[in-house]
């Protein structure tokens, strides 16, 4: 008996509509937008994940120990299209009780950094390689580190900043998995996939060791003259 074409039509249209769900799902295609009205253009169909897309995923996360310990879950805090990206390492005791990233004595530096470079912090996005606080403000352990990568990795995807700045050791060596100290590589540019990385020091170093924010400065000089040079 010969087929029904319609309800092959019916069947193939009931399978890509689950593959998109399934895509979505995933992060890699956002949601649909409205249909153009009468003369207007056709909008461009985006195949990365919105921030809101890799917020919603990652939910009320309990994929590692550190949603034990945590008062607030700590996304990122910026406009979506930012052109620079700063990545720390972890929230820590102001950032668990605000959920908002670098509130607290670090954050306070970034954004004297920030304005030293001509910036205002809501010109930057700023996020953190884990989204909970490590107990005692200790470095992320690598499982911690494992569970909440790909989620920074959707953020950068989402965001798509021209330069990423990682500060201090841990957020550098995750993000450009290597094991290389910081003191080696700090102030000379890598790369995470094809976006430029500039590696340097943590605030919270440089409260620490005010000796130190010279080539800190040094460093952010070096990113003000490629961003100048691409715009």
């Amino acid at each position: 008996m010969p087929e029904d074409p319609a309800l092959e039509l019916r069947e193939l249209v009931a399978t890509l509509s689950e593959w998109l769900r399934f895509q979505r799902r995933l992060g890699w295609i956002g949601t649909p937008t409205q249909p153009p009205a009468p003369g207007e253009k056709a909008p461009v169909i985006s195949l990365h994940p919105t921030l809101k897309d890799v917020r919603e995923e990652l939910g009320d996360c309990r994929r590692c120990k550190l949603a034990r310990s945590r008062t607030r879950l700590v996304f990122g805090d910026g406009p979506p299209q930012a052109s620079l990206m700063f990545i720390g390492e972890g929230p820590g005791a102001e950032e668990d009780l605000q959920g908002l990233p670098f509130v607290g004595a670090a954050g306070q530096l970034l954004n004297k950094l920030l304005g030293k470079m001509g910036l205002a912090r809501e010109e930057v996005y700023v996020a953190n390689i884990v989204k909970c606080r490590p107990p005692g403000n200790r470095d992320p352990e690598s499982d911690e580190t494992h569970a909440c990568l790909p989620f920074l990795k959707k953020q950068i995807e989402a965001i798509r900043p021209r330069v990423i700045v990682t500060l201090g050791r841990p957020a550098t060596q995750a993000l450009l998995e290597t094991k290389a100290p910081l003191t080696r590589i700090r102030g000379a540019w890598q790369r995470y996939r094809k976006i430029p990385v500039m590696p340097t020091f943590h605030p919270s170093y440089l409260l620490r060791f005010p000796q130190e924010r010279r080539k800190t400065w040094e460093d952010m000089q070096q990113v003000m003259e490629f961003l100048a040079g691409e715009s």
